[in-house]
């Protein structure tokens, strides 16, 4: 199966540099027609220029592609549907978008301060919000839209310095669990990129010989197959210097107690079947959790009656 986006239109955000230009230019060589969003700032988020956005728009065309720029700052709602419309008048449709914008503001939660916290919440969460809201009524009129968000190990898993990046990060997972629930029917499918890649966000935090394994176009191999016609809906996928991995979230079996033994000295003298992993199961929705321990009251009761 040879994947192509022939036919389709992208927006792409942050794609002046790294990650965001690698993934405009792969879907652009395969036929998508291109949206290169950037705002031009440094990776701190300061500053703007659409140099860079302009130089890949240049370099698409420059391969008989089709693509135009738009320095649409992500955390503005009133700029992202500038962006928007401005798609709609180009081309006429958006089928997929590539939340890819981002910025970083390290430092250890004792010393961040409150501003540096919300302006990164501000950029990745309610920048990823803006873009799909703008686009979602589009995409549901269509009956078709492949989202992509930019999740992180550092949300998943954490990473000293970066409790502001990690809460957005994790943020943007409950985003897409709950919106690829709601857009199924229309076959909007939404997915999560966990990437590991060698930019200006970690160019000065990793030595060379691993830098050069680390490459955006590695990661992007990956974003493919998570925004295409037969891509899965609500899948976390994990790429960079050539590895593919997922991560999904496990809920153990558990237990039940009743009512008269509900107390914490119990639970933590259960903990160790609380936490057996041998019964885990993905949760489809959070509605099961409340199935699951509602059946295991049932199952007591029934029990208890049948003594």
């Amino acid at each position: 199966m040879t994947i192509s986006f022939e036919g389709k239109v992208a927006i792409v955000t942050g794609a002046g540099n790294g990650l965001g230009r690698s993934h405009a230019l792969a879907l652009a060589e395969r036929g998508a027609k291109v949206v290169i969003n950037d705002l031009g700032g440094a990776r701190d988020g300061s500053g703007a220029s659409s140099d860079a956005a302009q130089e890949v728009v240049a370099l698409i065309e420059s391969k008989g592609g089709e693509a135009m720029a738009h320095g649409a700052n992500v955390a503005k709602m009133d700029q992202v549907e500038d962006m928007v419309k401005q798609t709609m008048e180009k081309w006429g449709r958006v089928d997929i978008l590539i939340n890819n914008a981002g910025i970083l503001r390290d430092k250890t939660f004792a010393k961040m301060t409150i501003d540096d916290f919300q302006l990164v919440m501000d950029v990745h969460v309610m920048g990823t919000v803006n873009c799909t809201k703008a686009v979602w009524q589009i995409m549901r009129d269509q009956n078709y839209g492949r989202i992509v968000v930019t999740t992180s190990s550092s949300g998943m898993y954490g990473n000293f310095g970066q409790s502001n990046y990690g809460a957005a990060k994790m943020a943007v997972l409950g985003f897409m669990n709950t919106i690829g629930i709601e857009g199924a029917k229309n076959d909007i499918r939404i997915n999560a990129l966990a990437p590991t890649a060698g930019t200006r966000m970690t160019e000065d935090l990793m030595p060379k010989e691993v830098l050069d394994m680390l490459t955006p176009e590695s990661v992007t191999a990956g974003l493919l197959t998570i925004c295409h016609d037969d891509a899965p809906n609500r899948y976390i996928l994990c790429a960079g210097a050539g590895g593919y991995a997922s991560t999904r979230l496990f809920e153990t079996d558990g237990i039940f107690l009743p009512a008269d033994e509900q107390t914490p000295e119990n639970i933590v003298a259960n903990l160790a079947e609380v936490s057996d992993t041998s019964n885990q199961s993905a949760m489809e929705t959070g509605a099961g959790q409340t199935q699951k321990f509602l059946g295991k009251a049932m199952a007591y009761m029934q029990n208890k009656n049948a003594e």
